[in-house]
């Protein structure tokens, strides 16, 4: 049902790249939002032959720019043999219609082309319907666009309606019934996933969940900690879809990690409610990572637009939230920011707040890894003496806890401190009753 917004078929479109700067883009830096807006376009393998910032004074309903600038858009367009324009802001319908007439060329807004990269990233099923689902929601407001092919039928029965207008309805319909069964299906995915923590729940295990701006290396991040290979490029999105590995905290304590799709200022509201189940995996989360690519010059501003998504995700009741900051890409700093940034860095982990690491270089992993443990060892301490013969109870307290302390005296027993999550506990007294 639902129209491509770029055709597939077409191996390389050349694009121009336009971000409206109208100085009310907060603290985003406009050179960084449109080399942003130029790798989202590159993302999705379009050719980009002109990028420009373009100032807009005033908003204009029926183009977004004024009649002029539109004129001298047009010029920058053919000049630059350009089969697509990119609007790095949202149109209405009636604004990419209408520039879409004045240029003679497709017109896509940053809605438009993030969905596109969605649609083209996502493998599981899970993800193909959240991104079917949030593109049939973006859709739906511009059937007044989309179906042009319209206007040679008439609605009705000749004497009422205008044209194509019974065909619309139509249209709509079938989108919204469209909508409703994806809802029904994701509704079905939430609940499988709640069924995936429950069982989870009972193997006592932390979860930990990585998010961060797009590209500030979370993948890579998350291939360092686990020995895993998952796609990891420097390219926007190039994770769609939540990949979950257990990984090994210092002195044995297993955890669970997930690498999760990457925030984007402006993140479509489509995106964002479509990506629900998605991102709950968070909200369950014992300890969320936030990574951060510190070596980019709009670092805290995309730090600032990571927090307004986390806020829209819920926390369990009787659940806090822990945030730990991962300070990637240290390896990219000049000598002198890089040594102001260990600095403050090393401050901040003594307080659990921060870490600064290369994912590329693994430099700062092993800290992480000390201090993830620290943040999510919450659990009872138990002191154990173990005799020699049972090695079996002491590879079990390594297998599913943390041994903090270990030591062997003189006729052989180890002394143990050992942290267990209460089920675990007693899984360990059923399991080995002597002992306790």
């Amino acid at each position: 049902m639902t129209r491509k917004l770029i055709d597939h078929a077409i191996p390389v479109l050349t694009a121009v790249v336009l971000h409206p700067d109208s100085r009310e883009t907060g603290s985003r830096l406009a050179q960084e939002r449109l080399d942003e807006a130029v790798g989202l376009a590159r993302a999705l393998d379009l050719k980009v032959t002109a990028a420009e910032l373009v100032r807009v004074r005033k908003i204009t309903p029926a183009t977004l720019f004024g009649a002029g600038k539109v004129n001298e858009l047009a010029a920058l367009v053919r000049a630059s043999d350009a089969e697509v324009v990119v609007i790095d802001d949202a149109l209405t319908p009636v604004q990419q219609r209408n520039l879409e007439t004045a240029w003679q060329v497709k017109v896509i807004d940053r809605t438009g082309l993030i969905l596109e990269i969605f649609g083209r990233r996502a493998r599981t099923r899970e993800g193909r319907l959240q991104v079917e689902l949030a593109r049939l929601d973006y859709e739906r407001s511009r059937l007044v666009r989309t179906w042009t092919h319209l206007e040679r039928q008439r609605g009705g029965t000749g004497s009422t309606g205008g044209p194509g207008e019974t065909q619309i309805e139509l249209d709509r319909r079938l989108i919204a019934d469209r909508i409703v069964r994806l809802r029904g299906e994701l509704d079905e995915v939430r609940r499988t996933r709640d069924l995936h923590r429950k069982a989870r729940r009972k193997v006592p295990f932390p979860t930990v969940a990585l998010v961060g701006y797009t590209n500030a290396g979370k993948s890579t991040l998350f291939n360092r900690l686990t020995g895993s290979e998952v796609l990891a490029r420097d390219l926007l999105f190039a994770t769609l879809d939540t990949t979950q590995r257990m990984i090994r905290l210092p002195q044995g304590r297993p955890a669970i990690i997930a690498d999760t799709v990457g925030f984007i200022s402006d993140l479509p509201h489509e995106l964002v409610e479509s990506f629900r189940a998605t991102l709950e995996e968070v909200g369950e989360a014992d300890l969320i990572l936030h990574v951060r690519d510190i070596a980019s010059l709009d670092t805290d501003a995309q730090a600032r637009d990571v927090e307004a998504v986390l806020k829209q995700i819920p926390v369990p009741e009787g659940r806090t939230r822990r945030v730990l900051e991962v300070w990637n890409k240290i390896d990219l700093l000049p000598p002198e920011a890089r040594e102001n940034v260990l600095g403050q860095a090393m401050r901040q982990a003594r307080e659990g707040t921060a870490v600064a690491v290369s994912a590329s270089t693994g430099e700062g992993i092993e800290v992480l890894r000390r201090t993830i443990a620290g943040l999510i060892d919450d659990d009872p301490e138990t002191r154990l003496t173990l005799e020699p013969h049972e090695s079996e109870a002491l590879a079990w307290l390594y297998e599913h806890g943390r041994v903090t302390f270990r030591d062997t005296d003189a006729e052989g027993r180890t002394h143990v401190v050992v942290r267990l999550h209460p089920a675990a506990l007693g899984r360990f007294e059923r399991q080995f009753p002597s002992l306790l």
